[in-house]
């Protein structure tokens, strides 16, 4: 079932298969997205073609400045008719796949307004908690171009995406492909439902179920201790992120036909869970180095476990 919905998305996004592969993993492993590139390199399509793909109800909220908290969560509305306040749902209700466009371009306080939702699969609305449906997953992007009237995320609610991941511009194959591909319609219509929400959901539990050895839950500690630690960090890895770690591992072997993890697994998914976690020094940054750089020396210093056996 995996390469048939990665064939389709691939209808409508070109060249990328990598993305395509990351971005439904974490879907996969019930983990939310964050999409950060320029402008005009096809995140909202990626989001309307993997919920179409996989048969999910969509939604999608324009973050601007003058987005409301209550516009993600909803509210109460007094009803004369019944003498009673009403739950008036908001833009996470009802829907599988949430995509916040620019979240980076409205307030902290809406920002934030998606940490309950994101955290437990629910929103609190005048004391009252109202349920999401399942699965329910956020797909958020951010321009990093244009930074007037933005407001960087607070680091509490970076820390609730499981990827931060960019799509990148197309080579010049793909690009051709891609004006081809639009002369007389939009590919995204052409992609056909593979599966429901049933069926990830099914694929989450099969994905919660694969075996990882004491020696790799060992390597993703010592990861995380010698970020702590390290000279290169300011803030290292967080005990949330390495459960994301693990989370995402399991991800990655399901989609490689495995059940059961390997020191590969966690090595290829370790940059795009903690590149938005782990804070560099001021040495780090006065030296020119990126998250990627430091994280991959992290990755040498630690020794990877030996053997496969389980």
């Amino acid at each position: 079932m995996v390469n048939k919905i990665i064939s389709q998305v691939e209808k409508a996004i070109v060249g990328k298969s990598e993305v395509i592969n990351k971005i439904l993993t974490a879907i996969l492993v019930g983990g939310h997205v964050l999409l950060d590139d320029v402008p005009g390199v096809g995140k909202t399509t990626m989001a309307l073609a993997i919920s179409q793909t996989l048969g999910l109800d969509f939604g999608r909220i324009q973050f601007t400045p003058d987005v409301l908290p209550s516009d993600i969560t909803g509210f109460s509305m007094y009803n004369k008719g019944t003498e009673a306040f009403e739950y008036k749902p908001g833009a996470a209700a009802a829907v599988n796949l949430l995509l916040g466009d620019e979240i980076n371009r409205t307030s902290s306080k809406t920002q934030s307004a998606l940490l309950e939702a994101m955290e437990e699969g629910q929103v609190t609305v005048d004391g009252v908690s109202h349920p999401l449906k399942r699965p329910f997953i956020v797909i958020a992007t951010q321009n990093n171009v244009g930074t007037a009237g933005t407001q960087l995320l607070p680091y509490a609610q970076l820390d609730r995406f499981l990827v931060k991941l960019s799509i990148g511009y197309p080579d010049h194959e793909s690009e051709m492909e891609v004006i081809r591909g639009r002369q007389q319609a939009n590919p995204v219509d052409t992609i056909e439902p593979v599966a429901t929400a049933a069926d990830v959901l099914g694929m989450q539990q099969d994905i919660a179920a694969i075996t990882v050895r004491d020696s790799i839950i060992d390597y993703i500690a010592r990861l995380a201790q010698q970020s702590r630690s390290h000279e290169l960090f300011e803030l290292g890895i967080s005990p949330r992120g390495s459960l994301f770690i693990n989370k995402m591992a399991k991800g990655r072997a399901y989609m490689q036909g495995r059940d059961y993890v390997i020191p590969e697994d966690v090595q290829a998914v370790f940059g795009d869970v903690c590149g938005h976690r782990a804070i560099l020094s001021p040495g780090a940054r006065g030296r020119g180095i990126g998250a990627g750089d430091a994280l991959g020396v992290l990755m040498k210093e630690v020794k990877v476990p030996d053997g496969m056996k389980l």
